[in-house]
C-alpha cells in the first residue's frame, strides 16, 4: 500500500535538503555517515530529477526565486514542503516495482500536482535502513516560480500566479491522496483507502521511539539470557500501545461508558474522560491526556459506543439462552451443566510449577477454582463435540492441523495468481496507453526526431508488447475490465480464505487446550489414587478402573 506524508520546513538552508537526499544518513540522529577518510557516502540506489530547476542547483535557484518575489525573508516563513510517497514492500516482488519505475511515476505525479513550482524528485530504492521499502521524496520551494492555469483543487485567490506561496490545506492533501490511490490502481500496485481514518494511528515519533525501545530491550534481554535467566518481555511497548491494548481488552465486555471507565481504571490504572465528543486517556506515567485521535479510529468515542451497544445485545441474548437452558436442565441429575456457559477455554495451571501460587496462598486458591472451572468447560466441550475417547480428540486435532496446512498452502497459490494478474494489468494498461504514440511513430517521416521526443512512451510500448506476446502465445489479450474483475474476484476468495484460516487456527488452539486439560484431569485422578489407596476401592466399585480412565473421557 502506498502512503503519503507531508512535512513543512522553515530551514532556509536549501542545501541541507540536497545533502540529505544524496548522501547516507544515520536514521536515528539524522547525521551523515562518513567513510574512513571523513567523507560523506553517497546513497547506494537512488534516482534524481528536477522540475523547473537543475537538481544539483536546486538550493541556489530557490533562493533566487525567493529574492525575485521578496518572499521567505522571515525566520517563521515556511521555506519548502516535503512530500514522501512510500510504496508497499510487496510491490517489489509481486508487481515488479523498481526504483526507476517509482521515480518515473512520481515525476509525472509531481508535474501534474505541483505545476509552476521548483521541485526536487528523488527516489530511494533501498528503503529506510535497507528495508527494501521504495519511497520517493518530492521537495518543492514554497514560492511558485511560474504562473499556470488554475486547477480545480486550487481554492485560494490568485493561487495559480507566480510568486504565490504554497498552502498545504486539508482539501489539497485530500486531492493528493486521491491522486496516489488512482496512480497505484492504474499501475496495479497495492493500495488502501488513504481517505478513511486509520484504525490504529502510529506517528513517526512513536515509530522511532518504538524502534529505539525495542533495540534497548533486546540488548537487556541478551544480558539476561547470558546470565542463564529468562526475560519477562520480548516486545517493547510504548505508552500508546499500552493504552491501545487495554482498550481492546476492556471493550470486549464493557456495555456502557461508565463500566468501560471503571474497568480501565481498576485493571490498568488508566483514566478516561469524555470531553467535546472525544475520549481522552491518561497513562499512569503521564501528566497529560492522550486523545483518541492520536490512537486511531478504533479507540474513539463513535467506534467504542457501537461496541458497547453490541455487548449489550450479546449480554441480553446470552441471558435469554441461559434462561431457556436453565428451564430444561435438571442440575441435580446433571450438576456439571452449571459450568457450561463459558467465555473461552484456557489451560489448566499446574500449581506445582507455578512459583506465584507457591508463594501466595490466596492466589493458589484462586488458581484452584479456575482449574475446576476449566476442567468443567473441557468436559462440556467434549460432550458438545461427541468425543468418547482421548484418541478421538487427538485425531480431530490432527485433522484440524492438516486442514490449516492445506489452507495456508492455498494462500501461496492465490499470492502467485495475484502477482500474475497484477503483471497482466500493468502491461496491458501500459500497452494501450502508449499504443497511439507508437502508431504515430511508425507514420512519421522524421523517426529519429520523433523518437527523441517520445523515447519513454515508445520504450514502454515495446516492453509491454513483448511481454504480452510472451504471455499470450496462443490466445487473445484480455481487456483491462475483465482483468480487474478477475482481480476483485481473487481478492474476495483471498479474504474468505483468510477468515477460514483464522477459524481453523482457533479450532487447533481449542483442541490443543482440550487435550492438555484432559491429560491434566487424568493425571490428577492418578495422583489421587496413588495418595489415597484406601479410597481406590470406591473407584473399582463404580467401574472406574485405571484402564477405563485411560480409554474413556
Amino acid at each position: 500500500m502506498a502512503i503519503l506524508k507531508h512535512v513543512k520546513s522553515k530551514n532556509a538552508n536549501y542545501s541541507s535538503v540536497i545533502d540529505y537526499l544524496l548522501y547516507q544518513h544515520n536514521e536515528k540522529n539524522s547525521k551523515p555517515i562518513l567513510d574512513e577518510y571523513g567523507r560523506k557516502l553517497l546513497r547506494e540506489d537512488f534516482y534524481m530529477d528536477g522540475i523547473n530547476c537543475s537538481p544539483l542547483s536546486f538550493d541556489k535557484e530557490c533562493r533566487r526565486t525567493n529574492t525575485k518575489f521578496h518572499k521567505n525573508n522571515k525566520k517563521s516563513d515556511i521555506k519548502n514542503h516535503h512530500y514522501i510517497i512510500s510504496f508497499d514492500p510487496d510491490d517489489v516482488k509481486e508487481n515488479n516495482l523498481t526504483g526507476e519505475k517509482a521515480q518515473q511515476l512520481c515525476l509525472e505525479y509531481a508535474k501534474k500536482n505541483f505545476p509552476g513550482y521548483q521541485a526536487l524528485v528523488v527516489t530511494h530504492a533501498d528503503g529506510d535502513n535497507h528495508s527494501g521499502n521504495i519511497h520517493t521524496h518530492i521537495v518543492i520551494n514554497s514560492v511558485r516560480k511560474y504562473s499556470v492555469e488554475k486547477q480545480p483543487y486550487m481554492d485560494k485567490p490568485h493561487e495559480e500566479m507566480a510568486g504565490y506561496k504554497h498552502r498545504s490545506t486539508k482539501r489539497f492533501l485530500t486531492h493528493l491522496k486521491k491522486e496516489v490511490m488512482e496512480m497505484c490502481q492504474r499501475e496495479g500496485l497495492h493500495q488502501i483507502d488513504l481517505l478513511a481514518p486509520a484504525k490504529e494511528k502510529t506517528s513517526e515519533k512513536e515509530y522511532r521511539a518504538k524502534t529505539r525501545g525495542q533495540k534497548r530491550l533486546e540488548q537487556v534481554n541478551q544480558k539476561i539470557l547470558d546470565a542463564g535467566m529468562k526475560p519477562t518481555a520480548s516486545t517493547f511497548q510504548t505508552q500508546k500501545d499500552f493504552i491501545r491494548n487495554a482498550i481492546s481488552e476492556i471493550s470486549k465486555t464493557a456495555r456502557t461508558f461508565d463500566q468501560f471507565q471503571s474497568l480501565l481504571l481498576d485493571r490498568y490504572n488508566i483514566s478516561v474522560t469524555s470531553e467535546r465528543g472525544r475520549y481522552r486517556y491518561l497513562h499512569p506515567d503521564r501528566d497529560r491526556r492522550i486523545t483518541d485521535k492520536a490512537l486511531g479510529s478504533h479507540y474513539g468515542k463513535d467506534y467504542l459506543e457501537q461496541k458497547f451497544l453490541q455487548n449489550q445485545g450479546l449480554a441480553v441474548s446470552r441471558k435469554e439462552n441461559q434462561k431457556d437452558a436453565s428451564a430444561t436442565i435438571d442440575y441435580r441429575k446433571d450438576p456439571i451443566a452449571i459450568f457450561r456457559y463459558r467465555s473461552s477455554l484456557r489451560l489448566v495451571v499446574n500449581l506445582q510449577d507455578n512459583v506465584k501460587a507457591m508463594q501466595n496462598e490466596a492466589y493458589a486458591q484462586k488458581v484452584k477454582i479456575s482449574n475446576l472451572q476449566q476442567m468443567a468447560e473441557t468436559l462440556v466441550y467434549v460432550q458438545e463435540h461427541g468425543y468418547g475417547h482421548r484418541e478421538e480428540v487427538v485425531a480431530a486435532l490432527e485433522r484440524s492441523k492438516k486442514d490449516l496446512e492445506t489452507s495456508v498452502s492455498q494462500t501461496e497459490v492465490f499470492s502467485s495468481q495475484m502477482k500474475t494478474l497484477n503483471s497482466q494489468i500493468h502491461y496491458t494498461g501500459q500497452y494501450y496507453a502508449s499504443k497511439n504514440t507508437y502508431r504515430d511513430y511508425l507514420k512519421t517521416i522524421n523517426k529519429k526526431k520523433f523518437r527523441q521526443t517520445h523515447e519513454t512512451k515508445i520504450q514502454q510500448y515495446l516492453e509491454a508488447r513483448d511481454w504480452l506476446k510472451e504471455f499470450y502465445r496462443d490466445g487473445k489479450i484480455l481487456s483491462l475490465k475483465s482483468l480487474q474483475e478477475a482481480k476483485e474476484s481473487l481478492k474476495t476468495e483471498t479474504r474468505s480464505l483468510k477468515e477460514k484460516i483464522q477459524q481453523e487456527r482457533t479450532s487447533v488452539r481449542e483442541l490443543e487446550t482440550v487435550l492438555h486439560n484432559i491429560d491434566a484431569i487424568l493425571n490428577r485422578e492418578e495422583m489421587f489414587i496413588h495418595q489415597h489407596p484406601e479410597k481406590s476401592q470406591e473407584h473399582t466399585n463404580n467401574n472406574y478402573t485405571q484402564k477405563q480412565k485411560e480409554e474413556t473421557l
